[in-house]
């Protein structure tokens, strides 16, 4: 099992996952040629793809799915709503549709979509279990809900949402209206937050967390990565490998 952010941020997110037979992105929110050149940068080929899941239709988990999935002749997967609203990026693609909320089986993986509360049509995270065990996905996050708490419970890896310092945010340049829809419960999680719901997650399993989807503006790696770090210290559970999202660069790669 290898897991790896290509990119995260507000302007382009995309998480690369390797299973026994199994290689997809979720997101694919570059333009195609760089997703393929941090894909390279891993060691993968773009050929070996076998599919691109899709979160939500924003442009930043969206921008390159169309061009990719066309290009190499995969599939998008994406709930029905969002299924809809990518017609117009999805031409001539192969789109498997389906139920936010009901698990289906891709493969050698099984894909739990799971709601959250986000501003779009139909938001979800993933939750992606094969042999080698469970992944969760959860960024764009308004509110960690009792539900994503539940799904997310004994994953050897996780990936969540640390989009913002609350004080940077409150401080900082975005207009009012902005920074009332960032803290709305259908907005992004604050470091703070995702401290909260890390609480509910640890567990002797848990090997690897990236820390996904910072604001450029309203947060700075350095106080995303203490603020876990910190939650991570009190507790004698386990020492997972804690990685933080870059907007530029491919993270590490977790393998296990």
């Amino acid at each position: 099992m290898r897991v790896c952010l290509l990119a995260s941020g507000s302007k382009g997110n995309s998480v690369y996952v390797e299973t026994g037979s199994t290689r997809l992105l979720v997101d694919a929110g570059l333009p195609a040629i760089e997703l393929t050149r941090r894909l390279a940068s891993i060691n993968v080929a773009p050929t070996d793809l076998d599919a691109i899941l899709i979160t939500h239709e924003h442009t930043d988990h969206v921008r390159g799915a169309g061009t990719l999935a066309r290009k190499l002749k995969i599939p998008l997967l994406a709930s029905y709503p969002t299924g809809r609203e990518l017609a117009a990026i999805t031409r001539n693609v192969q789109v498997v549709e389906f139920e936010s909320g009901y698990a289906f089986t891709y493969r050698d993986i099984v894909v739990d979509p799971f709601p959250i509360t986000h501003d779009a049509c139909d938001p979800v995270g993933y939750l992606l279990e094969s042999g080698e065990g469970r992944i969760g996905i959860a960024t764009d996050l308004g509110i960690a809900t009792r539900l994503v708490r539940d799904k997310l419970q004994r994953c050897r890896c996780i990936v969540l949402e640390s989009n913002h310092d609350e004080d940077m945010l409150q401080n900082g340049p975005y207009p009012w209206h902005l920074k009332q829809r960032i803290r709305s419960r259908h907005g992004h999680l604050s470091n703070n937050e995702s401290a909260e719901l890390l609480d509910d997650l640890i567990h002797d399993g848990l090997e690897g967390l990236f820390l996904a989807h910072l604001s450029e503006v309203n947060n700075d790696p350095r106080i995303a990565r203490h603020t876990i770090a910190e939650r991570l210290r009190h507790q004698q559970v386990c020492s997972p490998l804690l990685a933080v999202g870059d907007q530029y660069r491919a993270s590490q790669v977790l393998q296990i």
